[in-house]
């Protein structure tokens, strides 16, 4: 099957986007496929290009910072931000190793869809719905799911303090990788998050929900085993800590009674089905003191890097990070 891997981009995601896609790329090619590389920003890579990529991939364990401001902006300029370009047109699949930004909020599958081309995750609908934060907690509210209160737009430290109390998770409406969010603990931090926040789009503030963090994958209608993320005390599951290594601990499958992982299971399923998700998905919950789940939000396109928790779980079920690809191709190749 000949199958281009669509990754990079301009979002703040780009370096995460590009270590799931070396990933992805080999994976593909072990398994006898003709895969084609294809940057969204800057279209089809060169053999060479990719060499490069791969070298400077395999060079570092982690991913220590996600682009700045400037460097996205120079990207920006010198290349168009959709880039998909003749190379997808005669390939009877599109592996999408995209994250954040058009890559992830429906819009590149828009295009595909236009062009009738398949794609691997989830369509332009759902993968908007998933992406908005706001919009994603209020469909998981009229499906019955719990999930923490929240404020948008104009607010001040005193509405912020009678609707949600302290302490809030101030974060951006539309980013991914925990881009941009800030605990804070009292009105004093409140306009400094807001405006770290502000710098990716529509702010969101949400009521802090204390507990254990867990997140589970789904792969068709099926969801994987339990993961739980434990971080040292006073640690946000930053952007640094999900992609540096042993930033935090991910335990697969995590040590939670038989019964408590079965809830979490069903509540990733019926998000899946609810968001009309397709292929794969990956929702994160917390669980209070008193084990009510908390859902957080639902990823469309979850990371394939060597630390990502997809391929962890997947591990933990008996899947192969070459299966997991092959099996993501299938689900897509099904939908049509």
């Amino acid at each position: 099957m000949r199958i281009a891997v669509v990754f990079g981009g301009t979002s703040t995601e780009r370096e995460v986007s590009v270590a799931s896609a070396i990933e992805v790329i080999r994976a593909l090619r072990e398994r006898g496929h003709e895969v084609v590389a294809v940057d969204s920003a800057r279209g089809r890579l060169s053999l060479e290009e990719e060499g490069r990529l791969a070298l400077s991939s395999s060079a570092s364990t982690s991913i220590q910072n996600h682009p700045g401001a400037k460097q996205l902006e120079t990207l920006k300029r010198a290349h168009s931000e959709v880039n998909l370009s003749s190379a997808v047109l005669d390939c009877d699949l599109v592996f999408l190793a995209l994250h954040g930004g058009s890559g992830e909020n429906g819009q590149i599958q828009a295009l595909l869809e236009l062009a009738q081309i398949p794609f691997t995750g989830s369509g332009s609908t759902a993968s908007g719905l998933a992406m908005d934060k706001e919009v994603s907690k209020r469909v998981a509210g009229s499906a019955g799911i719990l999930t923490p209160e929240w404020l948008t737009g104009s607010v001040d430290a005193t509405e912020v303090e009678d609707r949600l109390g302290w302490p809030v998770v101030v974060k951006p409406d539309a980013e991914g990788s925990s881009v941009g969010l800030s605990i804070v603990d009292n009105p004093d931090g409140l306009p400094a998050a807001i405006q770290e926040a502000a710098a990716y789009g529509q702010v969101i503030i949400e009521r802090f929900i204390t507990g254990r963090e867990f997140t589970v994958s789904v792969i068709g209608d099926s969801a994987l085993p339990v993961g739980e993320i434990v971080k040292p005390d006073g640690q946000v599951f930053d952007y640094a800590s999900k992609y540096q290594k042993d930033g935090v601990d991910e335990i697969f499958p995590a040590r939670i009674p038989a019964s408590l992982a079965e809830r979490l299971q069903e509540e990733a399923e019926t998000i899946h089905r609810v968001f009309k998700l397709s292929g794969y998905s990956r929702s994160d919950f917390i669980v209070d003191e008193e084990e009510q789940i908390w859902f957080m939000e639902a990823n469309t396109l979850p990371g394939l890097t060597r630390s990502s928790l997809l391929p962890k779980a997947a591990a933990a079920a008996g899947i192969s990070f070459g299966d997991l690809c092959e099996r993501i191709c299938q689900l897509a190749l099904a939908k049509e």
